[in-house]
């Protein structure tokens, strides 16, 4: 397996790295390097083995967040004319999202 030197809050670490998968694991360097440069740098928290500790539950919570976050909303109504819309289509969507729950008309 390669291996890839990384710099983390200005400390070198040699990390594992699968194959093809750099440009991944530099990006997710990146990311843990500017969140814990953000907590030593708002000056709280000196210790680097607690500004980890902080990065990773930020980091956990994100994750978590997104998992729980509402679909995203489906792509726009059509527009017949300007200013107008299709309110067929629309009712169509609506009762594709409902599915067998009812149909509003």
């Amino acid at each position: 397996m390669k291996q890839i030197e990384a710099t983390i809050l200005g400390q070198s670490y040699m990390l594992a790295c699968p194959p093809d998968g750099e440009a991944l694991l530099r990006e997710a360097v990146g990311i843990v390097d500017r969140e814990m440069s953000a907590i030593r740098d708002a000056g709280k928290v000196k210790a680097r083995e607690r500004i980890a500790v902080l990065t990773a539950l930020n980091l956990a919570y994100q994750r978590a967040e997104a998992r729980h976050a509402p679909a995203p909303v489906a792509a726009p109504a059509v527009v017949v004319e300007a200013g107008e819309l299709d309110v067929e289509h629309l009712i169509r969507r609506i009762d594709d999202t409902l599915g067998s729950d009812g149909h509003l008309l």
